[in-house]
């Protein structure tokens, strides 16, 4: 019965332990060192990269479709930033694709999009297709090994990031919405 006991408040002394350190925003000093993005927090925003809003973005770096050129997301930006994660054989990815060719076409003078193929469970020739009847003009991401997807926990598609110039998540956007609430997400980032 002791033994029970003393099972059970050094679990809840872990849970406690864990709840505070998580509350606190904080994480060890060595990982702190090893991400660029955490390098200067921004007033609240916890140190530690997480996809959530108002947390610094994950950083990544990815190959285009074309293999020619790497992009790479995470801390600070000339232009606010759309992260989408999307596949070709998605139906709701083909439905938002051409709102996200509009939002580019219009605010692509403050705003990058980086359209992330989850590679890892599609087909290159697929997403090659896709992208060609899509018309899309905006670089798009090979995901070969889930790396991006797992970073920022997606679990459906399509999924859109919409980061601030200092790198800090401002919206996570799951699923489809109007056009007229991106416009409203983005005001706030663009205006920032």
């Amino acid at each position: 019965m002791k033994k029970n006991a003393f099972i059970v408040l050094l679990v809840i002394a872990v849970a406690i332990g864990y709840w505070l350190w998580e509350s606190n925003g904080k994480e060890p000093k060595s990982q702190a060192a090893e991400n660029p993005a955490v390098s200067s927090p921004i007033g609240d925003i916890p140190a530690s990269p997480e996809p959530k809003e108002n947390r610094f973005a994950p950083a990544f770096e990815l190959d285009s479709l074309d293999g020619t050129t790497s992009y790479s997301v995470g801390g600070k930006r000339d232009k606010a930033l759309i992260v989408n994660f999307w596949a070709a054989w998605c139906g709701p990815c083909e439905l938002e694709a051409p709102d996200l060719k509009d939002i580019y076409d219009k605010h692509k003078e403050q705003l990058d999009l980086y359209a992330v193929n989850a590679t890892n469970f599609d087909k290159v020739r697929e997403a090659k297709d896709f992208v060609k009847e899509q018309q899309f003009v905006f670089p798009v991401l090979t995901d070969v090994k889930g790396v991006a997807g797992d970073l920022y926990k997606v679990n459906g598609y399509p999924i859109s990031f919409i980061i601030d110039r200092d790198g800090v998540i401002r919206h996570r956007i799951q699923g489809i919405i109007d056009r007229e609430q991106w416009e409203l997400y983005l005001q706030e980032v663009l205006e920032s």
